[in-house]
């Protein structure tokens, strides 16, 4: 092992494996009237699936994440600002899953500060299905349906997704299971780089950067920045392929690993693709600001038009896509996350 500091993580396995009596319990709790579902490590919180109305998110995502220290690993902005947060794009929330073409129509980019989306779409929660606690792990199963915002409403895709979490001493994970079935018409998904199983990130975790921009203060003011403070930016993107930094935008990798430090804690953010979806591996829209995501479905934007994917669903026909997230409280070495790649792979 390169790493002696999460050797914990394959205590964790081998407990996991036991079936220890000492795992964490991982508790999922449905909490309608707050149109929310709650995941607990030992009373504690891990994340919550929320689903607001669309007059507030055009999406259902995981909102906040936090380590097994309880560190906010993604972004508060706009749900719950932090000071010193970047406060460009507000559709990046949380953890999600979209797309910004389906039959032409950018169901990525929408959000209440769009004012004409006659060209956008909503995905709407319709319901959770199932829920279950337990020993290490818990999972959650909900349903949603995506709609265009054409001033019909059509409904395009049904999405069936299912959740498991795990608990694992210092490590957190997030299996994500979605299944898109075409409606009544065909649905296209042109190549495009905005997408598609993504996260933003809390702003320690961005890569240093001096370019100008946003911010909201403590008393929620936003204020043009225009000489950066990367004193505690801590983030660097580092591929299965040894790619690092801002180059592994656009590149090809089985794994995106994003480490850095948010006070005294390091952290691990890191997203697996699963040998079942399309393109394996994925290319990787992950940008130094923050956004994090695995792109299968923009092959002919990220391979400058050697490749293409342009996928297609007749009516009644889906496509599955699987996704690990990992976070760790501590550092993760290369060998690591393999093991927990090929792990998932098994699933």
């Amino acid at each position: 092992m390169k790493n002696s500091t999460i050797n914990l993580l394959f205590v964790a396995l081998f407990m996991n494996s036991m079936g220890s009596l000492f795992a964490q319990k991982v508790s999922v709790i449905s909490k309608p009237a707050e149109r929310k579902v709650d995941i607990l490590v030992d009373g504690k919180p891990f994340t919550a699936y929320i689903y607001p109305s669309d007059s507030v998110l055009k999406k259902p995502v995981l909102f906040p994440i936090h380590t097994a220290q309880g560190t906010a690993v993604t972004r508060g902005y706009p749900m719950a600002p932090r000071a010193g947060e970047r406060v460009d794009h507000p559709h990046h929330v949380g953890a999600w899953l979209n797309y910004e073409s389906v039959n032409g129509n950018d169901f990525w980019n929408n959000s209440t500060a769009i004012k004409n989306r006659s060209k956008y779409g909503t995905i709407k929660h319709r319901e959770v299905i199932k829920t279950k606690s337990g020993k290490g792990k818990g999972a959650l199963s909900v349903s949603a349906d995506w709609y265009l915002e054409d001033g019909k409403g059509k409904h395009v895709l049904n999405e069936n997704t299912h959740f498991n979490f795990y608990a694992r001493k210092q490590i957190r994970i997030i299996d994500r299971s979605t299944t898109l079935r075409a409606n009544a018409d065909t649905v296209y998904f042109k190549d495009v780089k905005d997408g598609f199983f993504a996260v933003r990130l809390a702003r320690e975790l961005e890569h240093p950067s001096n370019q100008a921009d946003n911010f909201v203060d403590a008393n929620g003011i936003v204020t043009r920045v225009e000489k950066m403070d990367n004193s505690n930016i801590t983030g660097r993107y580092r591929s299965s392929e040894g790619i690092e930094g801002d180059a592994v935008w656009s590149t090809r990798a089985r794994w995106v690993n994003l480490s850095g430090r948010i006070g005294s804690e390091d952290i691990a953010v890191c997203l697996i693709d699963h040998p079942q979806n399309p393109k394996y591996p994925t290319y990787w829209h992950a940008r130094g600001y923050g956004l994090f995501a695995a792109n299968p479905l923009g092959a002919k934007v990220f391979s400058n038009g050697k490749d293409a994917l342009n996928l297609k669903l007749a009516p009644g026909q889906s496509v599955t896509f699987k996704y690990r997230m990992v976070i760790a409280s501590g550092k993760l070495s290369d060998e690591e996350i393999n093991v927990l790649a090929a792990e998932y792979g098994k699933l």
